[in-house]
This record gives C-alpha cells, structure tokens and sequence, in this order.
C-alpha cells in the first residue's frame, strides 16, 4: 500500500510530517531516516485503531474491508 505524507522541515531542526489520509496521524524525527521509521509506526497505529462504529438507523449496511 502506498500512502502520500507531507513532510515538512521543522524550525527548531528535524523534520515533521502529517497523513492527509488519516486524520490525526503525525510524526516527527531528527533525521530524515527516524522520521521514516517513526512514520511507519505512527502509520500502523492509526490504521489499528479501535474506533466506534457508525450509529445506524437501521436502513444502511455497515462492512469492512482490508486493502
């Protein structure tokens, strides 16, 4: 799978970086290489967390899919 992340430059040194595609999912490194490693954790955590399901009103279908 292949997620864009933006990286920026941080002004006290490093580098940060945010997922657009995962709401909250955040990281940070000194080096370029920590961000990556960092990145792939920050990733995995987002994707495995538990979260509520949707309230439904009786007339939808709710299902899961794994890409």
């Amino acid at each position: 799978m292949k997620i864009k992340v933006v990286v920026h430059e941080a002004e006290e040194g490093g580098y940060r970086a945010e997922v657009p595609a995962i709401p909250g999912c955040i990281s940070q490194g000194e080096t370029f290489e920590e961000l990556s490693q960092n990145l792939d954790q920050a990733i995995e955590g987002c994707l495995s967390a538990d979260v509520a399901p949707p309230k439904s009103d009786g007339t939808e279908r709710v299902i899961e899919i794994a890409t």
